[in-house]
């Protein structure tokens, strides 16, 4: 009886203990403490943490490849190479500027250091009034400026006057103007201005390469002084059309 009492004054706290939810400390025959929970429950929450891990891990990675693509194409160029294309296809889009290769032919006629000067002279003042319209600064009669110039280009082109270089240059350069303000008002919003300038100016010298292939070509005609009143006239009344409008 006396062995029988002194188990239940050890059992009795066991079980007062286990009842309100928590367990004693117990250790093992060498004073090793055991684990109060069941094996199970231990398992349970390792795979609990592994979960945890796993979880942060994902949400890590998740956030770098979500940062990945603005890191990877922040230097694309793709504002650029829009502005480009864009830029380069603006000359072709209207005759007005089609028509620009006039000066090729023109400097053809000129001949000598006029082949090199005029069309260099139209295309960088053409970029400075692209600037003026990239700008938003006005720019009175644009359109009718345009349309001066291929009547007036055209005619000299016809009438084969070889007038001095600098009033040549004065007179390109200033049409040149009017052009590349047309040029810059309808830049896209969302186009590189500076590829966008280097995309109209390159096409604009081309087709001024292009209208000196033409001069020579039509030089090399038995009679070619027909040849570059017929081609200078049709220019002209090209530009009187598009300046009333009928074309």
């Amino acid at each position: 009886m006396p062995a029988l009492g002194a188990g239940i004054h050890v059992l009795l706290p066991l079980a007062t203990t286990w009842m309100a939810g928590t367990s004693p400390a117990m250790t093992t025959m060498s004073g090793a403490p055991l684990s109060s929970t069941p094996p199970m429950c231990d398992f349970a929450a390792a795979i609990l943490l592994a979960d945890k891990g796993t979880t942060m891990r994902t949400g890590l990675i998740t956030a770098a490849l979500t940062l990945i693509p603005a890191a990877a194409f922040a230097h694309t160029g793709a504002p650029d190479a829009h502005g480009f294309v864009w830029g380069f296809a603006h000359p072709f889009g209207g005759l007005d500027h089609i028509l620009a290769m006039v000066v090729g032919i023109l400097a053809w006629q000129l001949g000598g250091r006029a082949l090199v000067l005029v069309p260099a002279t139209f295309v960088l003042a053409m970029a400075a009034g692209a600037a003026l319209g990239m700008a938003r600064l006005p720019l009175p009669s644009v359109e009718l400026g345009i349309a001066l110039s291929v009547i007036v280009l055209g005619g000299m082109v016809a009438f084969a006057r070889k007038a001095p270089i600098a009033i040549a240059i004065a007179l390109v350069g200033l049409f040149a103007i009017f052009h590349g303000h047309a040029h810059g008002t309808e830049m896209a919003l969302d186009a590189a201005a500076g590829s966008y300038a280097a995309g109209f100016m390159l096409a604009t010298a081309l087709l001024h390469v292009a209208g000196i292939a033409l001069g020579c070509a039509i030089g090399r005609i038995a009679d070619g002084r027909t040849a570059y009143r017929l081609g200078g006239a049709l220019v002209a009344l090209a530009g009187l059309a598009i300046l009333t409008q009928i074309i």
